[in-house]
């Protein structure tokens, strides 16, 4: 656990199988639901009706992740290894909220941009199969160069200030203040960049621009 190239390499492993489980069980991923800004240019829904759907699933998604959060540490999960992962998992929510504003928004943009080009990709197959070979390369190689995704951070961070309470570990700089103001709402606003604006609006304008009718395959 103390190998940070082994444990990034692990985690780029397993975290793909987080989406292949939204994509083939029919689940609400906010990160992923931005690409319902296609529809939304394309009139098929208003921008009412997208925003709504966004603020629900993020709030779903938040319950969801502290819900996770709180079994995992008061299962005490991280006294695995004997103990070392409660270190790393804290030194996870340490390192996001003490990036700076512009690294947030810039990881957050990247971050969805390769999320909403697996939920693409997945869509691309109708085998179970097809859809995991299809996200797992973008999902990957976001967790390889440590992108911010917002909906993942409602869980390290939370997750990181229980450890701190339940296992007596300090942690300089991480408070839900720094949650929210450093990480939260930057990643969030770099998220939705990302997939509305650079995916989304990105391949409206570049195929479906100028048509009404004409569906996505």
């Amino acid at each position: 656990m103390t190998n940070a190239s082994a444990s990034r390499i692990a985690s780029a492993l397993v975290f793909p199988s987080g989406l292949a489980l939204v994509v083939c069980t029919g689940a609400e991923l906010f990160t992923g639901n931005c690409l319902m800004t296609i529809s939304a240019l394309q009139k098929r829904i208003s921008v009412g009706e997208l925003f709504k759907n966004l603020l629900f699933v993020y709030l779903g998604n938040l319950i969801g992740a502290i819900f996770v959060a709180v079994l995992f540490v008061y299962g005490h999960i991280p006294s695995l290894y004997g103990g070392d992962l409660a270190q790393v998992l804290l030194n996870t929510a340490v390192s996001k909220v003490t990036l700076t504003l512009p690294e947030v928004l810039c990881r957050a943009i990247l971050c969805n941009v390769l999320v909403c080009i697996a939920v693409w990709a997945a869509m691309s197959s109708e085998q179970v199969s097809g859809k995991i070979l299809a996200l797992y390369p973008p999902v990957a190689i976001f967790i390889l160069c440590g992108f911010e995704h917002c909906i993942a951070n409602m869980f390290y961070i939370p997750a990181g200030l229980m450890i701190m309470g339940e296992y007596g570990l300090a942690a300089e700089g991480l408070t839900i203040g720094t949650f929210i103001l450093n990480n939260l709402i930057p990643a969030t606003i770099g998220n939705m960049i990302g997939g509305m604006l650079v995916i989304g609006g990105g391949y409206w304008l570049v195929y479906l621009r100028g048509t009404k009718n004409r569906e996505i395959k």
